[in-house]
Order: C-alpha cells, then structure tokens, then sequence
C-alpha cells in the first residue's frame, strides 16, 4: 500500500531484524491496538490498519527487498534502479532508445492496483477446526459503465494535439534528443473530453466487496492468508494488487497455545 511511514519505525524494528524477529513484534502490537481491546478508540483502529500495512510488506522477502531499495514494496517505474534519477534530467530519453527506433511510448502507463490488509480475528476453537466465513472489504474498482477508462464513450476520447498521441515531447539539444512528459495529457497521449458520469472520469469507483475464505485449521497469530487480485483496482488497466487477510487469534479462557499443542494449567 502506499505509505510515506517508515515502516520499520511502524514496528519498531531495525533494518536488520529477523523475520522472525519482525513476526514476533508483529504479534505483540497486533494485540495491543487490537480494536476488540480498545472499543470506540479511533487512534487504535487508525493504527493497527498501518501496523498491518508494515507487517504485510516488511513479512514478505520480495515487498521488503523492493522498500528497502526504493521506499515501496512495489517496484519503480522505470525498471532498473539506477537510471531512475536520470530520468529526472533528460526526461524518457533511455525509454525512446530501448522502446525502439526512438518512437517514444504511446497510451497511458498501466499501473498495478495497491496491496490491501485485512485484520481477521478468530476464536482458539476455530483455529483447531478450521472456519469458513465471508469478510466485507471497501476497496477502488474499475468502473463498469466505462470500463476504467473514465470517458462517457470511445468518442470521448481524443488523440493529445500537443504530443499527437505521443505521450511525450522531443526537443533536440545539442547532440541529444531530449523527451519529456507532454503537459497536457501528463503522459497518456489522451485527451478526454467528456467524463463518465458514473465514476466521474476517474475510471474507479469505491465499493464494498464481499468476500469468502476459507482459514485452514492450525492457523496462528499474524499468520497471513494472501487473495491474489482483491486488493485495490489498477490504473489505465493494470493488474489489480492482493488483500492480505492478517489472523489474530483470541485468548482462550482454559488453555493455551504452545506451537502446535495446547497448554492446560
């Protein structure tokens, strides 16, 4: 998910904690700012959804590779890490030299959906049967009436007349071919002319999405069960991000949970 947080700040961890380490933590705070345990405190309910946030990329090794680089758990556009600032300066120059014969991108840049954390408690019962329940998720789809592409029809969308389709601007400087995002489309190559009036142009709408799982048994605190696709909606047609549903389970009043056996005292 999108965050400016620092995620291990999130969790008070250092850079170089163990998985384990991190799981361990993890548990801890998930059941201190548990909202069964803080009714009606919204700071607490505010804070458990970025202490799952944390928890979902910095418990996954490809996500925390991708942050510790570049400040996301999803990787930059633009590729390789270390053309990235260049791109800065002279605009998309290395994009026209290996998108071939220097004809530059056409069409907007498809962006996938963010990952979204779910917060599921279940009882020490249903940890040993195993539980099949329906979860209700608010999340951004793509618009139906058009189809993510935010005009009322095909026709509402023009070719951009400033980059003719192009996406970008070339300038020639010196020896160099220097390109660079057009302004009026930011990049798209579009322009839309008349807006869906569903989604209002913006090509998504926010909906609530039931859902059903399925938590196997054996299940413990912080475990993660991933939904590939039900996160958040992609932009200009990109593949939807994943829910990642975070398991607590309850205290039970007799016993207690060693690893896969219970303790009774």
């Amino acid at each position: 998910m999108a965050s400016k947080q620092d995620y291990y700040a999130v969790l008070g961890v250092s850079r170089s904690a163990s998985n384990e380490e991190i799981k361990k933590t993890y548990r801890r705070l998930a059941m201190q700012h548990h909202p069964d345990r803080n009714a009606g405190n919204k700071a607490a309910e505010e804070k458990i959804k970025v202490i799952n946030e944390a928890y979902a990329v910095l418990s996954d090794p490809g996500k925390r590779s991708s942050y510790d680089r570049h400040g996301t758990a999803d990787a930059p556009p633009g590729g390789a890490g270390g053309f990235g600032g260049f791109g800065d300066i002279f605009g998309d120059i290395f994009e026209d030299v290996f998108t071939g014969a220097g004809q530059g991108r056409r069409g907007p840049r498809t962006t996938r959906g963010s990952d979204l954390a779910y917060n599921l408690t279940i009882t020490l019962e249903e940890v040993v049967s195993g539980k099949e329940t329906k979860i209700r998720i608010p999340r951004t789809e793509a618009c139906e009436v058009c189809d993510g592409s935010g005009a009322r029809d095909a026709d509402a969308v023009k070719s951009c007349p400033t980059c003719k389709g192009a996406g970008q601007l070339r300038f020639q400087q010196g020896f160099f071919t220097v390109s660079r995002t057009c302004h009026q489309c930011r990049g798209e190559g579009r322009i839309i002319t008349e807006r869906c009036l569903a989604c209002n142009g913006n090509g998504a709408i926010r909906r609530e999405r039931t859902l059903s799982l399925k938590i196997p048994p054996g299940v413990d605190n912080a475990s993660k069960l991933r939904l590939t696709g039900e996160g958040e909606a992609g932009e200009h047609g990109g593949p939807s991000g994943d829910l990642y549903v975070i398991i607590s389970v309850q205290d039970h009043k007799v016993f207690s949970r060693h690893d896969d056996d219970l303790l009774y005292e």
